[in-house]
Order: structure tokens, then sequence, then C-alpha cells
């Protein structure tokens, strides 16, 4: 007789889905303090650096709608515990790594694991739940996603400086072990989900995605010197729209559906996903160059600074999911961005105050991803859900990636963190917009639940 109910189940089931979510996406941003101290003990360049995180986010982000197009035709349950098993050799690997470029195979290798699991996430738990507990567990995405992308630098910061059984930073990717593990046990409580169509590949599409993609992201990590790539990513991504169009139109499956596109809530939402973490990932990584290289401080000081930014997070989540959101709708992402670009511009006027200013940012932060997944989602019909999975991950990989590379670029270019931060609250002043095209959408036109 099993000694769980179905409730109980349920929710152990979504617990094992929210830490496979944190556990991708936190090597994301795990690696930003210790890249130093990793380039230094293998002998790495000043592009290497560079690399350690991009070798990552980019297949992440390449895999993220095929990954989500063959949960649709496998099944998501067998996708999900797939990806993890090879995420975690690909950890291991990364633990082990004897020289620079075993490292960066190891983990363009997670990357393309990470992106096998991800998407399948969201697909599982509307299959998980209906009703008002779907809402429930959709809310719980924002907050884990938000709060994963800027606890990443703080708990890499912590575990190198503690220097745990002498392993220095190789310990940062040992804690996907048993993360990974605390997965694969909940995983049992999960049935298996598949589209009710089993939709065809679109391998030209997936390869033209992919390039479009690398396009864009190779020329931020580059400093923008690669512009010809960015020419042909604007250019490729004509080309993918028309190839989509056509496929659809002849009866076939394109990579990803194109009905996600009839209206404006999805597009806005997708713009909205890479304003945001353009803005909290970059500002979280000029904050951690600025105290390491600005002011000379230690990997822990650098983590303890942005910590407020992650502990605001945390604490609006918690307020915005249980209490906030049920009275405001998402017309709470309003104050959320208000008291992030608060925040900002108070570290911009009173420097002393960082980690106060950091803070309030990260309380701002909060309001706006609690309701940000659920309006996403919130209309997606259940063979769209592969695809918008993937393509909602994707452009938050793209965010981060533009963030870093962005804000990063303006405070190494001017030695001021000033720059980056009056940068972050013009991008914040296009969220204003995104979002108000995103609940717009929503009202407007489209499809049902």
């Amino acid at each position: 007789m099993n000694p769980f109910s179905t409730s109980t189940r349920r929710w152990i089931a979504l617990t094992g889905l929210l830490v496979a979510e944190a556990m991708n996406l936190l090597d994301a941003t795990i690696t930003t303090v210790a890249t130093p101290v990793i380039r230094t003990d293998l002998d790495g360049t000043a592009s290497d650096a560079q690399w350690i995180a991009a070798a990552y986010t980019l297949p992440f982000a390449v895999a993220l709608v095929p990954g989500g197009r063959l949960g649709d035709i496998h099944g998501r349950r067998r996708l999900l515990v797939l990806g993890v098993c090879g995420f975690l050799l690909a950890s291991a690997a990364c633990t082990a790594a004897p020289t620079m470029t075993v490292l960066l195979v190891a983990r363009v290798v997670q990357g393309c694991f990470a992106g096998l699991v991800i998407p399948q996430t969201i697909g599982l738990i509307k299959a998980t739940f209906d009703g008002p507990a779907l809402g429930r567990a959709l809310s719980l995405i924002g907050p884990v996603m938000g709060l994963t992308a800027v606890a990443g630098p703080v708990l890499g910061g912590v575990i190198t400086h503690a220097d745990l059984a002498g392993l220095s930073w190789r310990a940062v990717f040992l804690v996907n072990i048993p993360l990974g593990l605390l997965t694969l046990a909940c995983a049992r409580f999960l049935g298996e989900d598949r589209a009710a169509r089993r939709p065809g590949l679109d391998v030209p599409g997936f390869l033209l995605s992919g390039a479009v993609a690398t396009a864009f992201v190779i020329p931020t990590i580059n400093g923008g010197t690669s512009w010809g790539l960015s020419v042909a990513g604007v250019v490729g991504v004509a080309v993918l729209a028309v190839h989509v169009r056509r496929r659809g139109a002849s009866g076939r499956d394109p990579v990803f559906e194109p009905s996600l596109f009839r209206d404006r809530g999805f597009p806005a939402a997708l713009a909205s996903s890479v304003l945001y973490f353009a803005v909290s990932t970059g500002v979280v990584f000029a904050v951690v160059l600025h105290v390491q290289d600005g002011l000379h401080r230690s990997v822990l000081a650098s983590s303890l600074t942005v910590l407020p930014f992650s502990a605001g997070l945390a604490v609006s989540s918690l307020l915005a999911g249980q209490l906030l959101l049920i009275r405001t709708g998402p017309g709470l992402m309003f104050p959320g961005i208000a008291l992030l670009a608060a925040g900002i511009a108070g570290g911009v006027a009173v420097p002393a105050w960082l980690p106060v200013a950091l803070g309030v940012a990260g309380l701002g932060g909060g309001l706006v991803t609690v309701p940000f997944f659920t309006v996403a989602l919130s209309r997606v019909r259940p063979h769209e859900t592969g695809s918008a999975a993937g393509l909602l991950n994707a452009v938050q990989q793209l965010g981060g990636t533009l963030g870093v590379a962005v804000l990063g670029g303006a405070y190494l270019g001017t030695g001021s963190l000033t720059a980056p931060l009056l940068g972050s609250l013009a991008l914040c002043g296009a969220l204003v917009l995104t979002v108000a095209l995103m609940i717009g959408g929503r009202k407007t036109g489209g499809h049902g639940c």
C-alpha cells in the first residue's frame, strides 16, 4: 500500500521538478565569483574566463527548444531522467577536469543535458496539477528561477572560499550531485506525459535556431567585435520566421509552435524575460567585478555584497506568492519593477549603501518573478507546452548572457559601477513597456487556457 496520498505525491513530484530547475539554472551563474580562481589554477587566458560561463549557457540555450520538442515526442519524464543523469556525469567531469580544455568541453556537455531537463518541468507540472493547485504550482517557478540566477554567485563564492576538502573551486560542481539525486528520487512520483499528437522533428529548424542563438551570443562574449555575426543573427531571425511559416503551411511541424505568436502576449513575455534577467544577472556580475577588481576585496566579500539581493528576492517572492498576487493580479509586476529600479538608483546615489540598495532591488525582483511565469503560461495549450517552455528558458539564458556582457562590459570599460547601474535603469524602463504589452496581450485575442 502506498503510504503517500495523491496530494502528497504531487507535491513531492513538484519538489523534484523545482530542484531540477534550480540545479540546471544554478550552473549558469555559480562560477561567476569562482572564475578568477579557476583561470589561475588551470592556467587559462582572459578569453577562457569568459567561456567558463558561455560554454554552458550557449549550448543550454540552443538545446532548450529541441529539448522541449523531444519531450513532446518521447515523454517528458523520460527526457527529464535522461537529462539529469547526463548532467550529473558532466558535473563530475567538471570537478575532475585537469585542464581548461577538459573543463570547457565538460561545460558544453552540461549545457546540452540541461537543455533536455528544463523544458520538461513546466509540461510535467501542468500534467500533474489542475485547477487552483496548478496556479499555485506555476507561481513557484518564477521565484525559483529568479532566486537561483542571483544566488549562484553567492553560493559559488562561499564554497570556493571555504575550500572544502581542499577542492577549492572544484567543490562548486559537486553541489549538483545531491540536487540531482534528490530530483531522481522525486521523479518516481511523476507520471509520464507527452503531446497527445506525436509531432515531427524539424531538424533544419533546430539547426537554424541554434545558429541564430550562437550568432547573437558570441559577439557579446567578444565585446561586440564580431559585428558581422550580429548582422547574421538578425538575418537568421527573418529566415527562421519564414521557415516556420512555410513548414507550418505545408502541414509539417516546425521547430516551435507558430500559434504562440498569434497575439502579442507571448512575444512580449519573451522580451520581458530577456530584459529582466539581463538586469538581475548583469547587475550582480558588475557588482562582483567592482568588489573584486575595483575594491580588491576577497571572493567571500563579493559574495556577501550581493547576498542582500538574493535575500530580498526570497522574502518578496514568498510574500507575493502567498499574499500579494491573489489580491493584485499580474499588475503586481509594475510596483516590482519600480522597486527594482529604486534599489538600483539608490546604489548610484549612495554607493556606500550598496548592499542595502541591492536588498531593495531584490525585493522588487521577487514581485516581478512570481506573477511573470503564471501570466506567460496562462494560455499555453497542451501541444504548445514544449515549445513555450523551451523558448522562455532559452531567452532567459540569452538575457543573462547579454546582461553579463553589456553591463559587465560597461564596468570594465569605465572602471566605475555607475555606468552599468545606469544602463540597468534604462533596461528597467524598457521592461515596463514589455510587461504592459504582455498583460494587455493576455486580455486580447489569442486562445484560452
